[in-house]
């Protein structure tokens, strides 16, 4: 199995320096690789640039530009322009399934944050000794940079990666492991549903609140925002050092509320993937389900809308957004694999309006967010523990189907 492992650099003034300068150099290399695809479509018979005809150029770009380009690890470059290809596949497979398309755009210095290299040992070099305390991860063209190490890395690294995060610098590794032993049985299985009022509904009654990180930090956040945009838009280099420290405040309030939905997305899952067997979740399809709700014309009046609810949309969508439901399943999902516990994606539908006592299924069923009172039988409970339960027995039916 892959595990991956992100640790704080503590680079030297040049060397922090020299990693911006990689970054900007990888930026330059990324936008002309898309400039050429972009000028041989349009203007030589829509002729279609691969990225094999591109990485063979990288020699030729090298040689001639030895001070940006020839300094840094020729692997890196592969790698830079491997990204613009996926860019490109993705742009093709959502034209081909009739999705919204999204053009590769070019990126701006700010907008372009991690190099990466495919292989550990070219180009890069990840030193970590037993017996030195101090750890080093060597770039070409940056030197040896040192790393705070604060769990040992287990396994074989085969990718690193350097990110830039506001001004901060981190190193990611990617590590095969052997697949770790299970944990120990507890004979348990439990269902789960996702809320807004509560983060999480098990199917035995229990609760997880909501944090609402994002919410808690609105009014920081709003003011900040509000300082930076009494500057006016600019390019990094022309921006003055109040308009600096305004960027700074907005980037680092987002980066402790993104640290905080982590934070507590791992705590939740390590806490169910240690209690239960078997961890049975509604696969919602939370990209539609914060969409925007499309404009209603109005049939009489030309040019004009009714009102379509998108105000109360929005701050459902807000809301969605900052519970972090799509972030908690992915590290759910991988936890439970790491540790030798069984997860299981069931259809949402229904979970909330069917009883569990009778079966019967209906709208009424759910009079309010939190009640649930079924109309044929009179069963009680809470909404969300009903929603829990039905969809683990959707979970049990569903493993019991395809027993491999």
């Amino acid at each position: 199995m892959i595990r991956t492992y992100k640790f704080l650099l503590r680079p030297t003034v040049r060397q922090d320096q020299a990693l911006r300068e990689m970054l900007q150099d990888h930026c330059s290399l990324y936008n002309g690789a898309l400039q050429e695809r972009r000028d041989a479509y349009r203007h030589v018979s829509k002729t279609s640039v691969t990225y094999g005809m591109q990485s063979a150029q990288l020699k030729e770009i090298r040689a001639f530009d030895p001070e940006r380009q020839g300094r840094w690890s020729f692997s890196s470059q592969q790698a830079t322009l491997r990204r613009l290809d996926k860019a490109f596949t993705a742009f093709f497979r959502r034209v081909k399934t009739g999705e919204t398309p999204g053009y590769p755009r070019f990126r701006g210095v700010n907008w372009f944050d991690t190099v990466d290299f495919p292989k550990d040992g070219d180009g890069c070099r990840w030193d970590s000794t037993p017996h030195d305390p101090v750890t080093r991860v060597r770039f070409q063209g940056v030197g040896h940079v040192k790393a705070n190490q604060h769990r040992p890395v287990t396994g074989k690294v085969k990718t690193v990666s350097v990110k830039r995060e506001g001004r901060k610098w981190f190193v990611v590794l990617t590590a095969e492991q052997a697949q770790p032993e299970p944990l120990p049985a507890t004979g348990s299985v439990v269902g789960i549903d996702l809320g807004i009022a509560n983060f999480l509904a098990d199917s035995n009654g229990g609760f997880v609140p909501n944090p609402r990180h994002g919410r808690k930090a609105s009014a920081k956040l709003e003011a900040a925002q509000q300082a930076l945009s009494r500057f006016p838009r600019c390019k990094a280099k022309d921006r003055t050092a109040n308009h600096r420290r305004a960027v700074e405040k907005v980037a680092e309030l987002h980066g402790k509320v993104r640290r905080q939905r982590l934070d507590h997305a791992h705590k939740t899952a390590l806490a169910l993937v240690r209690e239960h067997d078997v961890v049975a979740y509604e696969d919602l399809k939370i990209r539609n389900m914060s969409r925007s709700p499309a404009p209603k014309p109005d049939p009489d009046k030309p040019a004009v809308f009714l009102p379509n609810g998108a105000a109360s949309k929005a701050g459902l969508n807000r809301s969605i957004a900052d519970a972090g439901w799509g972030v908690f399943l992915t590290i759910l999902v991988a936890k439970a694999e790491s540790a030798g516990r069984e997860v299981i994606a069931v259809d949402p539908r229904n979970t909330s309006r069917r009883c569990p006592e009778c079966g019967h299924t209906a709208k009424e069923n759910r009079p309010t967010q939190e009640k649930f009172h079924c109309v044929s039988c009179g069963h009680t409970a809470h909404a969300d523990t009903v929603g829990a339960l039905n969809v683990l027995r959707a979970g049990l039916v569903r493993r019991d189907a395809n027993p491999a």
